[in-house]
């Protein structure tokens, strides 16, 4: 069974993990203890910021630089966080004592996407106009283990995320599995990998990669249509480092970095074939601190 130090050690990892994350985040909360123990469900805070280096649209191949900000924390054995601009509250209350954990609850979103020309480098998909900010809510399962490979320290986890557009930007819906791995390499350094995938809706597709007759007139993109389907697969690692030497509490530097290759009508999309690129980069850091 994992000791006291070392499940606070990997919590608090994967609390600051979660800070920094773009498409496939990281680390579900678990937490295990021995028999001896008494068990723990400390209430608890980490509060981060930094950069990111990002495309400056979906499917685009110009980049610019942008701040992040995130928090994660737990109250009363509920865990909550942030996953890039999503946030989750998780209403099943974390069990001390098991190494299986189970997770569900309600996720929203605000999807910033194409709100505003400044942000768009390229000059033809700055000229098909802004869209409005969408905001989605949905509901998410997951379901992680703690000590499955390198040791009993370990944490491999699966989520499953719905998203729904209540603001009729786009009218339509996102579905996210993930699959997630941490491992804290000592009580100062936590590193962790991630490989999710995302499946669009027809308005959702459309809307953020459809180019109509009049927005092909304005930008001389070819007019496209699309269904929708799966837009992307997505692999992303990280890793943390306290300053304190200590992951439970205090300060923490944060690195990460990603790539997310986009597949099939949204590829073939003249904003990412002709415009941009399928290929999708994004490295971020930022510092924390946990409460």
């Amino acid at each position: 069974m994992i000791s006291s130090t070392a499940r606070r050690a990997l919590k608090a990892g994967a609390a600051i993990l979660a800070l920094v994350a773009a498409p496939a985040a990281f680390a579900q909360d678990v937490a295990t203890t021995s028999s001896t123990e008494v068990p723990e469900n400390d209430d608890t805070l980490t509060i981060g910021v930094g950069g990111a280096y990002v495309p400056s649209y979906e499917g685009s191949d110009d980049y610019r630089f942008v701040p992040v900000a995130g928090f994660r924390g737990k109250v009363s054995g509920h865990n909550f966080y942030t996953r890039g601009t999503s946030v989750y509250f998780d209403l099943v209350p974390e069990k001390p004592g098991n190494n299986v954990d189970v997770s569900f609850g309600p996720v929203a979103n605000v999807r910033f996407a194409r709100s505003g020309r400044k942000g768009i480098k390229d000059n033809q998909v700055r000229a098909l106009g802004t869209l409005d900010t969408a905001i989605e809510v949905g509901a998410f399962v997951g379901v992680g283990k703690t000590g499955v490979i390198t040791s009993d320290y370990d944490t491999l986890s699966f989520r499953f995320t719905y998203l729904r557009d209540v603001t009729d930007t786009h009218d339509s819906y996102i579905i996210q599995p993930a699959i997630e791995y941490g491992t804290p390499l000592s009580t100062s350094m936590y590193v962790g990998l991630g490989v999710s995938a995302d499946y669009a809706g027809a308005g959702f597709a459309q809307t953020y990669f459809g180019v109509t007759p009049a927005g092909s007139i304005a930008s001389g993109l070819a007019p496209y249509d699309t269904n929708g389907g799966w837009k992307n697969v997505s692999g992303t690692a990280f890793a943390n480092y306290a300053l304190s030497g200590d992951l439970r509490h205090g300060v923490s530097l944060i690195a990460a970095g990603g790539y997310t290759k986009l597949l099939g009508d949204f590829r073939d999309s003249p904003i990412v074939s002709d415009a941009g690129s399928s290929n999708q980069w994004f490295g971020a850091l930022g510092i924390a601190y946990t409460f």
